[in-house]
């Protein structure tokens, strides 16, 4: 078990701002902007790159570090002691096999492949598997490579344009399946690929609800890769809204949520860009799309539903950083009606962002134990539910350390 304080890292306020500059200007990121973003005045900020002030508590820290996407710790700080990976999380175990699927093409191979059926048959039960388990990157990681080449070899072999367009479809839901798997782990060159090969997949088949999913996927790979992106997130998402909505007053439950999915992620980019009006307004029409939904239906890549919006909620207002309206929405959202355990534990750690923004670090603690509970390996590989658990190791409160602490152990980003 972990004990005592983390060293300070930032001891030095001159070599320290040096850093957050070099950093920022590397992130092609203006003082105002970074100061926005992390809730302080330019000539603060200004102050704290030339060393002018007293190096920011831990909170600013990872706050800078949050909207800097710093992939290290040690980046910001310069001490290598400190070396811990925020936004990504470790290499699975069957990163390697994985990689190795994706990147082989055998055009020679004359090993036959599988019935269209079997592979669908097959995909179907990885995703309830993703769903079902605890550690869902081991549950898909294990099945992936076969999935992966016999989805290849299925389009390489069709014997007519029919059999090749439902070939690609399944080749494009493996590929969204694996952007799952491979999502927040140390190779985004290698999500980037699957990403993009899903949507040709996609566009190949012709499919409104492979096209649909490969955007929402791919759009989201834009978000997550810094505010710079923003706009090219929201143009794959427009693009594809625009595609699905003239099918949408006779569109069957599946192509009816991945619109409403999309329709969700033109908020969440919204609320990143602290555009509130406009994230709301999103949030309400996937609301009102989720209604036409029967209630027990759930979108297998998606997790959308009429169960998922007050989940959904919660997140627009963290990411305005409203954090008592965050606590509010956490109060509506009915937590056990989440079928999934890896979406039940993130819903658990965007409740536990709101609730540290509002100043309740003790009942964020409870949410991201609860979260660890549902699926270690989701709050394992969370950039933000480590950036709360770092903090509050460094709690003056004895008890709170403690469960931090012992928490964080149990993740893996603290050693004993």
């Amino acid at each position: 078990m972990p004990s005592g304080a983390t060293p300070n890292p930032y001891a030095d306020p001159l070599k320290f701002g040096q850093r957050v500059q070099v950093l920022r200007e590397r992130r092609g990121m203006t003082q105002v902007q970074l100061a926005d973003l992390i809730g302080i005045s330019p000539h603060t900020l200004r102050k704290i790159e030339n060393g002018q002030q007293k190096a920011p508590a831990l909170d600013m820290v990872m706050r800078i570090a949050e909207a800097l996407r710093v992939r290290d710790l040690a980046d910001l700080t310069g001490h290598p002691e400190t070396q811990v990976d925020l936004f990504i999380g470790p290499g699975h175990p069957r990163l390697a096999a994985v990689k190795a699927a994706i990147d082989g093409f055998p055009l020679a191979s004359s090993a036959e492949p599988p019935p269209i059926a079997h592979l669908q048959a097959r995909l179907t039960r990885a995703w309830k598997d993703r769903h079902a388990a605890k550690n869902h990157r081991e549950a898909i990681g294990r099945l992936l490579p076969d999935l992966i080449r016999d989805a290849q070899a299925l389009v390489r072999h069709a014997d007519s344009g029919n059999d090749r367009r439902r070939a690609q479809t399944l080749l494009a839901e493996t590929y969204s399946l694996s952007q799952f798997f491979i999502a927040y782990q140390p190779d985004s060159s290698l999500l980037w690929r699957v990403a993009e090969r899903g949507m040709v997949a996609a566009q190949d088949s012709g499919d409104p609800h492979a096209i649909g999913v490969a955007a929402w996927l791919l759009a989201q790979a834009h978000r997550d890769s810094g505010r710079r992106h923003f706009d090219a997130a929201d143009a794959v998402n427009l693009e594809a809204v625009r595609f699905l909505e003239p099918l949408l007053p006779d569109a069957d439950d599946d192509v009816l949520a991945i619109a409403g999915a999309l329709e969700f992620e033109l908020g969440y980019t919204a609320a990143r860009r602290r555009d509130t009006g406009t994230a709301w307004r999103h949030w309400d029409k996937a609301r009102k799309m989720a209604k036409r939904l029967p209630e027990d239906y759930y979108h297998r890549v998606t997790s959308f539903s009429q169960a998922i919006m007050g989940a959904h909620a919660v997140t627009i207002a963290v990411e305005l950083h409203q954090g008592g309206e965050s606590v509010r929405q956490a109060a509506r959202a009915d937590e056990a009606t989440i079928r999934s355990r890896p979406r039940r534990a993130r819903h658990r750690i965007e409740e536990a962002r709101g609730f540290h923004l509002d100043g309740q670090p003790d009942v964020a603690i409870s949410a991201l134990e609860k979260a660890y509970r549902a699926a270690p390996e989701t709050i394992r590989y969370n950039g933000y539910a480590r950036t709360i658990l770092l903090e509050e190791v460094e709690s003056t409160q004895a008890q709170r350390r403690r469960r931090a602490s012992e928490l964080a152990f149990e993740v893996g980003i603290l050693s004993g």
